[in-house]
């Protein structure tokens, strides 16, 4: 792919993220975000952070959370998908807000 198309593809995964989060927020949740540089940062109500960051070179979306790194390679029939368990980036996105900033996200 690319690499236009895939800063494309960042862009629309992370505005989704956005509108889910601050939709979450609007909702009373206590969770903040910061789009810069093309690098979401979402802080939650403990201070902690979640990082959402396009990686061009190896064209995958990376997440680092409390609980690890994960990597997220576009599949065309799957969408983001986990670079070793398979499993969805709205899914895992989804478990790490609940865990780590008890924020009940709505990705869809």
């Amino acid at each position: 792919m690319e690499e236009k198309e895939f800063a494309a593809r960042c862009q629309q995964a992370l505005s989704r993220i956005e509108n889910a989060i601050e939709a979450a927020a609007d909702q009373g949740a206590d969770i903040d975000f910061e789009m810069q540089s093309g690098i979401l940062e979402i802080e939650c109500a403990d201070g902690s952070k979640i990082i959402v960051s396009p990686h061009m070179i190896a064209q995958e979306l990376w997440v680092a959370a409390r609980s690890g790194g994960f990597h997220f390679r576009l599949d065309d029939n799957q969408g983001w998908v986990d670079t070793r368990t398979g499993e969805g980036l709205d899914q895992r996105l989804t478990e790490i807000l609940k865990q780590q900033g008890q924020v009940a996200l709505k990705l869809s």
